[in-house]
């Protein structure tokens, strides 16, 4: 007979900036800039799974009512720069150009739903 182990963290799939994670309790993530200083805590209230700790998970037809992720901001900052490169052939045309993303670092401190 085979056992099977079920993964009892608790965690969240939650939206926001356009795309989704995958969070859990005490993650550090990089999101794209949200309003907030450095030091406040956040709810991220768009949550469309919340799961683990070996109950059923709760699946949201968008989101999962009264599901609240709470996070705090590290910081604000600009990641590495991205760099992209035109170039058309055979007219010695090439640009070359790029852009540092403005990003928040947040650190998932509780999951309620």
């Amino acid at each position: 007979m085979t056992s099977t182990t079920v993964d009892s963290k608790r965690y969240a799939i939650i939206r926001t900036g356009g795309k989704q994670y995958k969070v859990s309790e005490g993650d550090v993530l990089d999101v794209e800039r949200l309003a907030a200083e450095t030091g406040d805590t956040i709810e991220l209230t768009e949550i469309l799974l919340v799961g683990g700790d070996g109950a059923e998970a709760k699946i949201g037809r968008p989101l999962v009512e009264g599901a609240i992720v709470q996070a705090e901001v590290i910081d604000q900052r600009r990641a590495d720069k991205v760099l992209f490169f035109h170039y058309k052939n055979k007219t010695r045309q090439a640009k070359k150009k790029g852009h540092h993303q403005l990003i928040t670092r947040l650190q998932i401190s509780e999951i309620r739903s």
